[in-house]
């Protein structure tokens, strides 16, 4: 599926009569085989999405020495996940995608146009998107949401610290990106247990809306 000449972890797990193939990078602080992204990848085999994830290169090197690394950079984290692109062989429409700090790199790969057409890719998933570090609410990313030239779903906690329902909606965003706030989540679309919600109820709801997503631009092609 990928060149060998690429130096980071990934994996293929392929779904039975897939509709798409999902590329999913992880977030800061848990690699692609976090048990969390394991349930996710589970639950997106089992709604015909093939899904490719990696590790960006900062947390192969951790894995190698557990030395807790900060993450790289963005123009390395991106330059990252266009080397996954370019070296993925599917005949499936391509969707980006990732969990926190790995859907921002995809949506700022969305605003290419030429990488994106270049590469077949259809859209942009985003679950849990860091519209701002932890209490700095005034450092914004908003750029990438803005300037995306591709569809973009975003997955968010009521009550997320990177980004919360009521934050989200005094931001200007392209009129591009669809939002879905999930009842008293947080940063993982975990909620507490007074809301009579659980994970597993929106980490399911998650990819339903992902599988959705997908197949209206699908079939919009």
């Amino acid at each position: 599926m990928i060149n060998n000449e690429l130096s980071v972890s990934n994996e293929l797990n392929s779904a039975k009569d897939a509709k798409a193939l999902v590329i999913f990078a992880h977030g800061a602080g848990a690699d692609m085989h976090h048990p969390y992204i394991e349930e996710l990848v589970g639950l997106m085999n089992a709604q015909q999405l093939s899904v490719l994830r990696f590790n960006f290169p900062f947390m192969d090197k951790r894995k190698l020495d557990g030395k807790r690394r900060p993450p790289d950079r963005m123009p390395a984290l991106v330059e990252c996940y266009q080397a996954i692109l370019a070296k993925a062989n599917s005949t499936l429409p391509i969707y980006i995608a990732g969990k926190s700090m790995g859907g921002r790199v995809a949506a700022t790969l969305a605003g290419d146009s030429v990488l994106m057409k270049s590469n077949l890719v259809r859209g942009v998933i985003c679950l849990g998107y860091p519209f701002h570090p932890v209490k700095k609410p005034e450092k914004l990313r908003l750029a990438p949401l803005q300037d995306t030239q591709l569809p973009v779903l975003i997955l968010q906690g009521e009550r997320d610290a990177l980004g919360s329902e009521s934050e989200i909606k005094q931001y200007e965003i392209s009129s591009r990106c669809q939002l879905h706030y999930f009842n008293d989540g947080d940063h993982d679309l975990k909620p507490r247990v007074k809301s009579g919600y659980t994970l597993k109820q929106h980490q399911t709801t998650a990819v339903h809306k992902m599988r959705s997503f997908i197949d209206e631009i699908n079939n919009s092609c």
